[in-house]
């Protein structure tokens, strides 16, 4: 079985599994007690927050540890916004960032608050003009991830957060995706991490809080973790997952130069061995094992457990997944096609052999899922010089197989109109035009679902 989805969840790096054991017979003690004990875990303790502050690039008395990276976003969004109340309740975030900062967004607009949504290129990439542009004076806080969790591209974090800092406005960064291959450069003012994401135990995330950043805890406080985060530590998953960190930096050179040589390869010869396919974000500026590619006529959640039966775990971002009913925010920021969406993120350690055998399984898997969602013949009649298929009640990707099979049936010039109920379509349908290069005209309102105009142009 390969692992194909660390993006998702490292597996437990070697070195994390012996802290972890070895740190069970020391570190169960409260860190807080004067006693014996309680001085070998408070040791233990001190010594992991000195290790991991060493790798973010903070001060030991500037981080603490959460029980999750989640929780970390959200503790340091909340404090963050708490802490400069008195300028404003605004808050800036990308199109594209983890679900933990947009569920933040949410929760700040329900309290009366209002955000801004920097939109990002087709490349999934933000600009630092486009940060600027959205500062106001009441803007609290600006968020923005160091690469993105779905199609590995990395953001421009320093250059935001020199006109965040111009600004007098603090910058949260999720390094959630990039932290184990090494530190986030610019002057951030916040950071949150998750150990799980470079081989640590999972439940353990981290914060690091810049001095001189305004923050007020919410919720609750105790005398753990500098108030900011309650409850008793878990000090032998911390161990382990400060352990892991400075060992993944150890190997991170030499392992991000050959695990992308290895998604080079499946960038470059994916497209070559399936046809119709889109590989996705950007080609040079991305973390070293992630690459996303999306395949047309093709259910994303069928294809995962064709790969899956082959022996391969990856995950989608496709919006005919079990898991979402709608497409990927990601990939519907970026303007990309959704429908059978493939992300593969390769954990070290990914042998050449792992990923050649991956290649020679795809072309099959999506060939067989194509062939098993083979619409059946369109309902397609002529209204008004254009020809209308009526794809309602059909889910992805049928509506685009539809479109495909009769848009040969029109001349050069003409159009044909696509009846969809399918959010999906209004992402796909633009997104198969630019990949076979016809022309998307925009949609309309129908009697039922939306109509999509498509003009054929070859």
């Amino acid at each position: 079985m390969s692992y194909f989805d660390a993006a998702s969840s490292a597996p437990l790096h070697p070195v994390a599994r012996q802290a972890l054991l070895a740190s069970l017979d020391e570190g169960w003690a409260d860190p807080a007690r004067l006693y014996k004990e309680g001085r070998k875990a408070r040791l233990l303790l001190d010594a992991a927050r000195e290790a991991a502050a060493e790798a973010v690039g903070c001060r030991s008395d500037e981080l603490i540890f959460t029980s999750s990276g989640t929780r970390a976003v959200h503790t340091g969004i909340a404090g963050a916004l708490a802490g400069r109340r008195r300028v404003g309740r605004h808050l800036i975030v990308s199109a594209v960032e983890h679900s933990s900062v947009l569920h933040s967004a949410e929760s700040l607009v329900t309290a009366g608050g209002s955000v801004t949504e920097v939109p990002v290129d087709r490349t999934g990439a933000v600009s630092a003009r486009a940060y600027g542009e959205a500062l106001r004076p009441d803007t609290a806080l600006a968020c923005l991830q160091s690469a993105n969790h779905e199609v590995g591209t990395v953001q421009p974090v320093a250059e935001v957060a020199e006109v965040c800092r111009a600004a007098g406005v603090p910058l949260l960064v999720d390094a959630a995706q990039s932290l184990g291959w090494g530190p986030v450069e610019g002057a951030w003012s916040l950071l949150a991490a998750s150990a799980h994401k470079w081989g640590g135990p999972a439940g353990v995330g981290l914060l690091a809080v810049r001095k001189g950043v305004r923050f007020a805890a919410q919720g609750p406080v105790d005398e753990r973790e500098s108030g900011r985060s309650p409850g008793f530590e878990n000090i032998p998953a911390i161990v382990a997952a400060a352990a892991s960190l400075r060992a993944v930096r150890t190997e991170a050179a030499d392992e991000a130069l050959r695990l992308r040589e290895l998604t080079e390869r499946i960038r470059a010869r994916v497209p070559q061995l399936v046809p119709d396919v889109d590989v996705v974000g950007d080609p040079v500026r991305r973390l070293p094992g992630i690459v996303t590619f999306s395949c047309l006529y093709v259910d994303g959640e069928t294809l995962l457990h064709e790969l899956d039966r082959a022996g391969f775990s990856v995950s989608s971002g496709s919006s005919c997944t079990s898991s979402t009913l709608t497409p990927s925010h990601v990939l519907k920021a970026m303007g990309v096609l959704s429908e059978g969406n493939v992300r593969v993120s390769l954990p070290p350690g990914t042998t050449e052999e792992d990923v050649e055998r991956f290649l020679a399984v795809l072309p099959g898997a999506v060939a067989g899922v194509r062939e098993k969602l083979g619409a059946t013949a369109p309902v397609a009649v002529v209204e008004k010089d254009s020809l209308v298929v009526d794809a309602l009640g059909k889910r992805c990707p049928i509506p685009v197989i539809e479109l495909a099979k009769v848009i040969g049936d029109v001349p050069v010039g003409g159009t044909v109109r696509v009846l969809s109920d399918d959010e999906a379509a209004r992402l796909d349908i633009p997104a198969w035009c630019e990949m076979r290069d016809q022309e998307y005209m925009g949609e309309e309102k129908a009697d039922q679902g939306t109509a999509y105009l498509i003009r054929r142009l070859t």
